[in-house]
């Protein structure tokens, strides 16, 4: 049984652990971040702002197994942006991604009453634009060496879901 929840300060040395793995470290956006107490500070203020932003944990079977976050991107027309998804290489292959984004986007679209949610990803990761496009995103475009990382300039793949589109699937 695939569970997100919010984090708590119990989860942060296992999400700095899982975001400096070198199977999951290159494919992330903004390597600021990600240290334990950069973690701390957006878990607390997870708990803070639930509805503007959050920082949670996918759980497999109870298990700890990945994570991801969101982030009030435009309060007047409700559009809030995922980062930071990531799923432990021990977890990989079993699709705990795309049913964690299913969960995602209930809470988001649903619960929470966004109305637009909006994701990038870099060109090269193409294990995250075929995790996108499976769980329900429509591919929008591409921002054009958008970004520097790994010392060169990488495409961003930018992707959107609305409300409406829950409803039709």
């Amino acid at each position: 049984m695939i569970a997100i929840r919010r984090a708590t300060g119990a989860d942060v040395d296992w999400l700095a652990e899982l975001y400096a793995d070198d199977d999951v470290d290159p494919f992330l956006g903004r390597p600021g971040g990600r240290d334990r107490d950069a973690l701390l500070e957006q878990v607390e203020r997870s708990q803070r702002e639930p509805r503007t932003f959050g920082r949670f944990v996918i759980e497999a079977d109870g298990e700890r197994a990945g994570a991801f976050g969101f982030r009030q991107e435009n309060e007047a027309n409700a559009i809030a942006r995922l980062e930071g998804l990531a799923v432990h290489p021990s977890f990989r292959g079993r699709r705990i991604a795309d049913e964690a984004a299913r969960l995602a986007q209930h809470l988001l679209l649903v619960e929470f009453e966004y109305h637009r949610l909006e994701l990038a990803c870099y060109g090269f990761n193409e294990r995250a634009i075929v995790h996108a496009e499976r769980s329900g995103f429509v591919r929008e475009g591409v921002k054009r060496k958008a970004y520097l990382r790994h010392g060169e300039w990488q495409d961003a793949i930018l992707f959107s879901l609305l409300r409406e589109d829950l409803d039709a699937s």
